[in-house]
């Protein structure tokens, strides 16, 4: 096989996955990483709490791609190439298990992000592939016959055949303003996957309590997730508002972050039904307090803090209730509206959407459309999934795709 030179911009997930691969499919290759930072794989080390969740248990690529707000139509033919089977075995070639949670998601058994980065640094270096820290691409110029005049932010020069960048999202707007230099199009990066700030006395004192099964929505971007909800220091969080965010991601930017959040405490139990519950408590218990008996199952701490909001005495019975007082409690379970004031981070993740136009870019190679020898792989790609594994399984499947088109001579 040829010898071509390949620089990888980025020591990332995508990044180290793509030079694994390129150096394991052609070791003639000379393959090198440069990562601006001193710490390669740093979101790998804090992702899933420190435990990594590698990917999810979603083997059908039809139904794989529903979980990707922005990528899912150029990734369908990708997964039919590389999925969350062909991540596993992977791992499994290299001496790690995976083990699967409830929920779906994919971890190490030994429940430890360094398990992951150790497998793909020694994938790495077993194949030859070189890794530079401290130092980032500053600059790429086509070199006419092909090829790439690579200026270091050290200073340094050096040449390629193949150039991949796999610098991640949003926070690599150098990165972002080279690749359009280059001739692509970027979509401008928001953040995806967050929780959202509310300051409202229902959920004071609350912090660490999660309901298993709830409906939030935006009504003004006609916007509706459902899952587990858990409240915060800060306003709430949970599966359900992470999945609202990415899916609103661009038209809650263009919100600022401020708008009304209608929540449903039950699911999808809807109000008229919540209401005749609740008429039914009243008949079957009217001695019992109604702060203190809670028909709905609901954490006890919430229902106290919604019957409170609904105007209830604190000492009041069912019997005492009336139908404006029943109406107004099952407003505030099935449709309680809460006013977010802004945002934060999901815990030290940054997700963002936005990045290199997908239409730009081969999805079989990952090679650009527009310049030939440029390759890209994960979110530095206009791509991002939901929370649960899926972000990382388009860095592995794009970062694979790019590796081997790389590879050859």
């Amino acid at each position: 096989m040829s010898k071509p030179r390949v620089i990888i911009a980025g020591g990332g997930a995508a990044g180290f996955f793509a030079a694994a691969t390129c150096a394991e499919a052609n070791p003639a290759a000379e393959v090198c990483i440069f990562e601006l930072t001193s710490n390669p794989l740093a979101k790998v080390r804090i992702s899933g709490g420190g435990r990594c969740n590698v990917s999810h248990a979603c083997f059908e690529p039809r139904e794989l791609v529903k979980r990707y707000p922005r990528g899912g139509r150029e990734l369908l033919g990708a997964f039919s190439r590389w999925q969350p089977r062909d991540t596993v075995d992977w791992f499994r070639a290299r001496g790690v298990e995976l083990k699967t949670e409830d929920d779906g998601r994919f971890f190490p058994v030994t429940d430890s992000s360094a398990t992951i980065i150790d497998c793909l640094q020694r994938a790495a270096g077993t194949a030859g592939v070189k890794v530079r820290t401290g130092c980032g691409v500053k600059d790429a110029q086509p070199v006419e016959g092909g090829g790439f005049l690579v200026t270091l932010t050290s200073g340094e020069t050096t040449t390629c055949d193949r150039l991949l960048f796999a610098t991640g999202g949003g926070r690599a707007e150098g990165a972002l303003a080279l690749v359009k230099k280059l001739g692509h199009t970027i979509e401008t990066p928001v953040p995806s996957l967050f929780t959202f700030h509310i300051d409202d006395p229902r959920l004071k004192e609350l912090a660490g309590l999660s309901v298993e099964n709830a409906v939030v929505s935006v009504s003004a971007i006609k916007l509706r997730e459902q899952g587990p909800l858990l409240v915060t220091h800060w306003g709430l969080s949970g599966p359900a508002i992470l999945k609202l965010s990415a899916w609103g991601a661009r038209a809650l930017h263009g919100l600022d972050y401020k708008f009304t959040l209608s929540v449903n405490w039950l699911g999808d139990r809807p109000l008229d039904t919540a209401r005749g519950e609740l008429a039914a408590a009243r008949t079957a218990n009217p001695r019992k307090q109604v702060a203190t008996w809670n028909p709905f199952s609901l954490p006890q701490r919430l229902w106290e803090k919604l019957v409170a909001a609904a105007g209830v005495a604190p000492t009041a019975i069912w019997t005492s209730v009336s139908n404006q007082l029943l109406a107004a409690i099952a407003a505030q379970v099935a449709a309680g509206e809460f006013v977010v004031s802004g945002k934060s981070m999901n815990k030290e993740e940054f997700v963002t959407c936005g990045g290199v136009r997908l239409s730009e870019v081969d999805f079989k190679t990952m090679q650009s459309r527009v310049c030939p020898g440029l390759f890209f792989a994960g979110e530095v790609l206009d791509i991002d999934g939901v929370t649960g594994g899926f972000n990382f399984q388009a860095a592995w499947t794009t970062g694979r795709l790019a590796g081997l088109a790389m590879a050859v001579g």
